[in-house]
């Protein structure tokens, strides 16, 4: 399996609930994030939504498509939300949400590792297209939240670290 790490920032002139909202009702993803194809809910956590299993699948600016699980596995309202990955993806991701004033910081940790056949073996050399796939899904989203909620996406910025370097997940 090939490892990658992600992070991605978007800031926005939007209050911390509304964002909250926006990102936790993953269902309604497809209504704003270009690229996400599907999520539905196979298991409904708890009243805060910790323990629950849904099933996305994303399409992307290549030509393929992904299909993972993800259990929420914390949650903190407005300040984090965490999840565990299965699938053709595997890992954590992590939500962090930071408001100032009238401006809103999301951070989004995405430390994973693909599991299809051909990612792996292509990974060597693909892996700097993979990246830049990845950090034009996240574009869509921070984009696509803006417009949801009215608001302006006043910076966007996906790093990508070596694995390596992964964040520790709960």
């Amino acid at each position: 399996m090939a490892d990658y790490s992600f992070t991605t920032i978007w800031r926005l002139d939007a209050p911390v609930a509304a964002i909250w909202t926006a990102i936790t009702e993953v269902e309604r993803w497809p209504q704003w994030w270009r690229g996400v194809e599907a999520v539905v809910l196979l298991r409904p956590g708890n009243a805060t939504g910790l323990g629950a299993l849904h099933r996305y699948i994303w399409k992307s600016k290549l030509p393929y498509h992904l299909a993972f699980e993800m259990e929420t596995t914390h949650v903190e309202p407005y300040r984090r939300l965490a999840g565990r990955a299965q699938g053709e993806l595997q890992g954590f991701g992590c939500w962090t949400f930071v408001e100032t004033g009238a401006f809103t910081t999301v951070r989004y940790d995405w430390n994973v590792q693909t599991s299809r056949a051909w990612m792996n073996l292509l990974a060597p050399v693909a892996r700097p297209l993979f990246a830049w796939n990845h950090d034009v899904v996240m574009a869509w989203g921070g984009e696509g939240l803006a417009h949801w909620l009215g608001a302006h996406l006043l910076t966007e910025s996906t790093k990508v670290e070596q694995p390596e370097q992964q964040m520790s997940n709960d």
